[in-house]
């Protein structure tokens, strides 16, 4: 498991690259596996924090000036100028993106439903190659320059580790096997979103892309993962090819990764893909809507893709009616992944 959006098998692939062709790429690689662990128990321990909140936008930037230390010296604050610097007012725009939709889309104040502050460090680490969420703040490094160019060049990257947040508090799933998988879905699924609503594409013209432009134009491959087409994101000499299933007779058992979290939110993916693009329109209208509705209706933190599947079907049925096409299309939607939607989904009593 890794709090960070590159996954740990291609962290680890690169760490292993000859130093002699990829020096930068491999030392900062390993680097970054070496402060990981750290960031794994802090997140299967997390709980949401507890901190000021005002209504409203309230975003800070920082900059660690590549040390690794948090938060780092504030540079950009709600209000302010843009600075010059690339990475600071992308995590800026980016930071309100990500609350513009969940205000404009869901009524969310911040990713706390209670207008928690945004706050954001850039510059982390020396050629820090990943982008977290730490339960308190997002992170950014600048990548290696060989493999990952700097973080906060992606906005469907700050939608996905904000998300994180909003999961935290929202329902707490918990970050293993399969409800781990949902959890990192979940970011995903919005961390698109976040991005189709900023640039207002509907669901046929979005690319569904998770982390598209973190590669270097050295790397054969467009993004981190493919929503609609999981296993297609990079196929590259160096990197080897996309590992994601797209299908339960696919699902990756493995001990890694706190169980194939990275990998198996593929299937998950593709379900709500499936749904988006059946239903049609914005994704985050509808498809959106019933995804969040069913990720603040009180789910059990360690519910599975069935489970997840049956919740959203109940919030489609809730908020659309039981015979209306969005139902249809969510159902349809987990089948054709191969998730079974006729069990209730798990709650907390």
């Amino acid at each position: 498991m890794t709090l960070g959006i590159v996954p740990p098998h291609l962290l680890d692939r690169i760490a292993r690259l000859d130093e002699s062709r990829y020096e930068r790429a491999a030392s900062a690689a390993q680097r970054t596996l070496l402060q990981d662990p750290a960031f794994r128990t802090r997140r299967q321990s997390m709980h949401p924090r507890a901190a000021a909140s005002r209504a409203g936008l309230d975003r800070t930037i920082s900059d660690a000036q590549e040390a690794e230390v948090l938060p780092g010296a504030t540079v950009r604050s709600e209000g302010d100028a843009a600075t010059g610097d690339p990475a600071v007012d992308e995590a800026y725009d980016g930071l309100g993106a990500t609350y513009a939709l969940f205000s404009k889309a869901y009524g969310r104040d911040s990713i706390d439903a209670s207008g928690l502050p945004l706050l954001a460090t850039v510059h982390y680490g020396r050629q820090y190659d990943n982008a977290f969420w730490n339960g308190e703040r997002m992170v950014f490094g600048d990548g290696d320059g060989e493999i990952f160019t700097r973080f906060t060049a992606s906005l469907s990257v700050i939608g996905h580790e904000l998300a994180h947040g909003v999961t935290e508090h929202a329902s707490g799933l918990v970050y293993r096997d399969q409800s781990g998988a949902l959890n990192e879905s979940v970011s995903d699924v919005f961390g698109a979103l976040v991005e189709q609503h900023q640039r207002q594409h509907d669901a046929a013209s979005a690319s569904w892309l998770i982390g598209e432009g973190l590669f270097t134009d050295q790397v054969e491959g467009v993004a981190l993962r493919s929503m609609s087409a999981p296993g297609t994101a990079y196929d590259d000499d160096v990197l080897g090819s996309d590992p994601q299933p797209g299908h339960m007779r696919d699902f990756i058992e493995t001990t890694e990764d706190n169980g194939g979290v990275h990998l198996n939110s593929g299937i998950p993916n593709r379900a709500f893909h499936l749904a988006a693009t059946a239903i049609g329109g914005f994704a985050w209208e509808r498809a959106g809507r019933i995804w969040y509705d069913a990720l603040v209706s009180g789910l059990e933190p360690t519910i599975d893709f069935a489970g997840f599947a049956a919740a959203t079907v109940t919030a489609a049925e809730t908020a659309y009616g039981a015979d209306s096409p969005e139902v249809t299309a969510v159902r349809t939607g987990w089948t054709e992944v191969g998730v079974q939607v006729d069990a209730a989904p798990g709650r907390r009593d």
